[in-house]
């Protein structure tokens, strides 16, 4: 996108500290839930080498089990959402291979070291109580202030957690939860509608959607973006946090 983020940086430059903060992360989940198996898949459309190689190498030295899928045939590469949509689309197929719980993460999202942890803990608890599988959000989004809706309030480890109907296309969800819904899934990454996660909206209404309060991760949107940072979180901080 062309229109300034926060900080101001290169658009690389929030997926490097993005990765780097998913793996700090990582280590402290696998530390918690110690039988966990833990794998990063990169979904990657018209990347430099040496972007994906400094990416997929990191990961690798952390001892991670990674995968790369280039996303190509991409008509527009110079259409900001014709290849969003690609990579969505592919990470949605690749979801259907996976054994448990997958985690789709946006390119721009700095995560607490405790993230991971928190948000497994929270779908444990959560899908005990209502004895189902359920969609578990990192980022608690400002846009969801803007209206004044009813919301239940759950305790997790060490977080609460807010039942919402909206999200962006960063969150939890099982293999199980993905097949259920996959045909509103692929049509949302198939057919641009707006707002762009309206099937995902839909399934909301049928499936419980929990985001975290305090948020466990910032959304570096561009500075006049409506969905704009979470609050009560220290940004600097975090971004400092996971230099690279």
């Amino acid at each position: 996108q062309n229109k300034k983020r926060i900080f101001e940086e290169d658009k690389s430059e929030y997926t490097f500290r993005t990765i780097n903060s998913l793996i700090k992360s990582a280590n402290d989940l696998k530390k918690k839930f110690r039988a966990i198996k833990i794998k990063f898949t990169i979904v990657d459309v018209n990347s430099p080498d040496s972007h994906i190689n400094k990416i997929l190498s990191k990961i690798s030295e952390e001892g991670f089990e990674t995968q790369y899928i280039p996303v190509e045939n991409i008509q527009s590469p110079q259409n900001n959402m014709s290849t969003t949509m690609a990579s969505i689309r592919q990470s949605f197929y690749h979801a259907k291979k996976c054994k448990d719980l997958i985690y789709f993460v946006e390119d721009d999202y700095i995560h607490k070291a405790e993230s991971l942890a928190e948000m497994l803990f929270a779908y444990e608890k959560f899908s005990t109580i209502f004895k189902n599988e359920v969609f578990i959000l990192s980022t608690d989004y400002p846009y969801l202030y803007k209206r004044m809706n009813d919301s239940s309030i759950l305790i997790g480890e060490n977080t609460h957690w807010r039942v919402v109907k909206e999200s962006l296309l960063t969150f939890m969800t099982s293999k199980k939860m993905v097949e259920k819904h996959f045909e509103k899934l692929i049509e949302m990454a198939t057919n641009e509608n707006s707002p762009f996660e309206k099937n995902l909206h839909k399934i909301y209404e049928k499936e419980k959607c929990f985001s975290p309060v305090p948020s466990l991760s910032i959304h570096c949107a561009n500075i006049n973006s409506v969905f704009g940072l979470s609050p009560n979180v220290d940004v600097k901080k975090l971004w400092d946090q996971n230099k690279n």
